[in-house]
C-alpha cells in the first residue's frame, strides 16, 4: 500500500503532460528566448578573431600537452619503442638482409 501512496503524485503530475497539448500546438505555450540577430558575424574565408585570453589559454594548454607527451616519452619510452632490446645491425648476415653472395653475377 505504501508503494501506491508514493506513486500517486507521479501519476497526478503525469496527467499534466497531456492537458496543454492543444496550446503547445498553437504556439501559446512558453516563451522562446533564442531569437534575435546573429551574435557573431560570419567571416567568409577568414580566421576568427581571438581574444588575448583565448590565445594565452591555447598557448598554455598546448605547452602543457607537449610537456606531458615529452615527459612521458622520456620516462616511459618503452611504451613507444617497445619492451625489447634493440638488435645490433652489425651482427646481421647478408642472407638475413637479402643481399646475394658476391660470387653470383
Amino acid at each position: 500500500m505504501s508503494f501506491v501512496k508514493r506513486l500517486a503524485p507521479l501519476v497526478r503530475g503525469g496527467g499534466r503532460l497531456f492537458q496543454g497539448r492543444g496550446q503547445r500546438a498553437a504556439g501559446d505555450w512558453g516563451v522562446r528566448h533564442a531569437g534575435g540577430n546573429v551574435h557573431i558575424e560570419p567571416r567568409y574565408r577568414q580566421f576568427p578573431q581571438l581574444t588575448r585570453s583565448q590565445v594565452i589559454l591555447a598557448e598554455f594548454l598546448s605547452g602543457t600537452m607537449w610537456f606531458w607527451i615529452l615527459w612521458r616519452f622520456w620516462h616511459e619510452s618503452d611504451a613507444v619503442l617497445g619492451h625489447f632490446p634493440y638488435p645490433d645491425p652489425s651482427k646481421w648476415t647478408d642472407e638475413e638482409l637479402g643481399i646475394p653472395p658476391d660470387e653470383e653475377d
